[in-house]
């Protein structure tokens, strides 16, 4: 279990989560990544951008 730093809701994953792994809160929706295994600390999870060829 972790705290989501969006909605300070309680995140509980049912498998062992990797680092850099994304999950969602179950509460708010939000997109999560796991910054650390060990205790589990999420973050919110970075914005995909698109380049447009850049």
């Amino acid at each position: 279990m972790a705290s989501c730093p969006e909605c300070e809701g309680t995140v509980v994953l049912t498998e062992r989560p990797q680092v850099s792994e994304i999950v969602e809160c179950s509460e708010c929706a939000t997109e999560l990544e796991v910054v650390a295994a060990e205790p589990l600390t999420l973050a919110l999870a970075p914005e995909v951008e698109e380049d447009w060829g850049e």
